[in-house]
């Protein structure tokens, strides 16, 4: 499986910005996907995800209410919304499929990871 995510960009605290991932290869094994991010200086961590059906969402506590993930499984993609950046949501964003255990009482690690894609929110 190959992940291939695009949308980054330097914006400004408040706009809002919009990331893509798209799968390709083996997608009929591709369950559950979502997103990590890690800031310069700082440990990788979970963002979203979105499970294979699309009806159960997980968010990070740091994301919860600014950010929407939501997939296409006819095109193999998931996109993460975002709005009213910050600053602290400066990273490099990484799209990610398989994630064991993805539950709300924990998120373990992807089997698949993509390239990340940079976001910058300048004050």
């Amino acid at each position: 499986v190959q992940l291939q995510a695009s949308g980054g960009g330097l914006v400004q605290a408040g706009d809002s910005l919009r990331l893509s991932c798209a799968a390709s290869g083996r997608t009929f094994s591709i369950d559950n996907m979502g997103w990590f991010r890690q800031a310069p200086g700082k440990e990788r961590e979970f963002v979203a995800a979105v499970s294979w059906s699309g009806t159960s969402t997980y968010y990070a506590d740091s994301v919860k209410g600014r950010f929407t993930i939501s997939r296409d499984n006819a095109k193999f993609t998931v996109d993460l919304e975002m709005n009213s950046l910050k600053p602290d949501d400066t990273a490099l964003y990484y799209c990610a499929a398989n994630i064991s255990p993805l539950a709300t009482w924990g998120v373990g690690p992807p089997r698949y990871w993509g390239q990340g894609t940079l976001v910058t929110v300048s004050s």
